[in-house]
């Protein structure tokens, strides 16, 4: 965190040919909350040609380090005297420096500590522990607020004062007098007295969907403009508190759960719009149930806050798809830290049992196979990643090394310029996919039928080839490790059609209504 913001500041007022005094001020403008301001704008120092963002954050000591642990480095060492050691030499003439930011930046180490913050970060910590929207009235796992939770990752509420009134239930005497399912259908058509519920829904096998997944699933992203300095204005930091509030993911533009258009790039299709186009009573019947970090052992907890009422709710199509944390880690000795076959049988296993308490009869699973990741370092590891584009000094292979070194890499089996390494991680992902595959071919369940697809990267890769792309530009660009937002849109199409052809009746069938409901909501003006 101190080399990125350290990198920022350091190369803004390179950019503007500003003191690092104003370029600390400028960040501060364009940070739009004024608490996180606050820890930034504390911070003042002067950085000369010995002091890149390694020595100045080495220097304020913020992390522990171990006797005998190599000192870790996103840059090149700094050029010094002949025989100095660079890195060792610029700390040593980097501490009397430090000292005053050290203070500064340790009394604001916890933005947490900011009173204007500190009731936000209470809302956010019972949203990381459960799972559940954390402004919900009467307790029913839906909410009418976008964040925390909210409508961005489940339908939204369309009375948070009533419990049984959601979106998914199957209506309440056809909702003769209210909208108890939140798709918008309700009232009685005065022409003939039959509810508009019953004459457009009845037997149209209305179904949500529900994702059981990953950060890639939630759609984890930080945006490229928050750290590369030309493009950096007030305007790129105007979704930073939205972006805090929902973890860093954007399940609203996502491959299962999207509902919105992007404006983080590209463009959003996802299994629930194509659900809605193809059943316009399924409106708002999504839940994106996904967590940065999920795994196969974790979402045995996560599926807990899953919202389904088997007597009173329509069926759902379930997307288990953790692709890949049951192989990535960040601990050195990683093969060892993986998740076995036996473990993955075990966890899914556990999960489906679970789901087949909850769901309705008439519900569909799909299993989604782990990725091969080894198209991460293939396609990104001698790009320019978005802080070394100013100076071309920072490489993916370089990042990929520096999070391994500070033992934080998303996944150290495919982050790494180990190719044995590599190999043995995709291996080890395609057992696990075995697995899932052999549990859609042999397990039964009372609920539901149950699908094995394989994660369509080849496929979408050759999709976007074909329409001119590049395959870097499948991938986050900053974390340099999850599906970029092109990716997410491409994956749907492919797994449509691959659904269209294998499994139509996973799909249901196409409403005949959907024109004339369409036409009445834009008659009343949108209700």
């Amino acid at each position: 965190g101190c080399v990125l913001v350290v990198s920022v500041i350091e190369q803004l007022a390179q950019w503007h040919n500003s003191t690092v005094k104003a370029a600390v001020e400028r960040l501060c403008s364009y940070i739009p909350e004024e608490g996180i301001s606050l820890c930034f704008c504390t911070v003042s120092f002067s950085i000369d040609k010995e002091m890149n963002a390694d020595v100045v954050c080495h220097s304020l000591k913020l992390c522990k380090q171990d006797p005998g642990q190599p000192l870790c480095h996103l840059y090149p060492p700094p050029k010094v005297k002949k025989h100095s050691p660079g890195l060792f030499y610029a700390l040593a003439h980097a501490g009397q420096k430090c000292q005053i930011i050290s203070k500064s930046f340790m009394g604001f180490s916890s933005v947490c500590a900011f009173p204007l913050l500190a009731n936000l970060c209470e809302k956010i910590k019972y949203v990381l522990r459960n799972k559940l929207p954390f402004e919900d009235f009467d307790g029913d796992r839906f909410s009418t607020f976008p964040t925390l939770r909210g409508y961005h990752w489940r339908g939204r509420d369309c009375d948070d004062k009533n419990t049984t009134v959601y979106p998914g239930r199957r209506p309440d005497n056809w909702d003769v007098n209210s909208d108890s399912n939140c798709n918008g259908i309700w009232g009685v058509d005065p022409k003939d007295g039959i509810p508009y519920e019953e004459k457009f829904c009845k037997g149209a096998d209305s179904q949500g969907v529900v994702l059981l997944g990953d950060s890639a699933g939630a759609h984890f992203h930080i945006p490229p403009e928050w750290m590369t300095v030309t493009q950096m204005s007030a305007k790129s930091f105007a979704n930073l508190p939205m972006a805090f509030t929902d973890e860093l993911d954007w399940p609203q533009f996502s491959e299962i759960t999207g509902f919105l258009n992007s404006t983080i790039g590209g463009w959003t299709d996802s299994l629930y719009l194509r659900l809605r186009r193809r059943n316009r009573c399924n409106h708002r019947d999504l839940q994106n149930i996904s967590q940065n970090g999920g795994s196969s052992g974790n979402l045995l907890y996560l599926i807990k806050s899953l919202a389904r009422n088997r007597l009173l709710d329509n069926p759902a199509i379930v997307i288990y798809a953790t692709i890949g944390n049951d192989v990535c880690n960040g601990d050195r000795d990683t093969l060892a830290h993986m998740t076995t076959p036996k473990q993955m049988f075990s966890n899914v296993v556990q999960a489906l049992r679970y789901l087949d308490s909850r769901l309705p009869n008439g519900s569909h699973v799909i299993l989604t196979g782990l990725v091969d990741g080894r198209f991460l370092w293939d396609n990104l590891h001698d790009r320019y990643h978005p802080l070394g584009q100013l100076n071309r000094d920072i490489t993916y292979s370089q990042l990929y090394s520096f999070l391994d070194c500070l033992q934080v890499s998303p996944c150290s089996g495919w982050l790494t310029s180990n190719e044995t390494l590599r190999n043995l991680t995709s291996e080890r992902a395609l057992q696990l996919s075995s697995v899932l595959k052999e549990i859609a071919r042999s397990e039964k369940f009372a609920n539901f039928d149950i699908f094995y697809m394989d994660f369509p990267l080849r496929q979408t890769a050759e999709e976007w080839q074909k329409m001119g792309g590049q395959p870097w530009q499948l991938i986050e660009p900053v974390d340099g490790f999850h599906p970029s937002q092109i990716a997410a849109a491409l994956g749907t199409s492919v797994t449509w059609q691959k659904a269209l052809r294998e499994w139509p009746q996973v799909l249901g069938k196409e409403n005949p209504f959907n024109d004339q409901i369409e036409a009445i909501f834009k008659d009343q003006g949108g209700h």
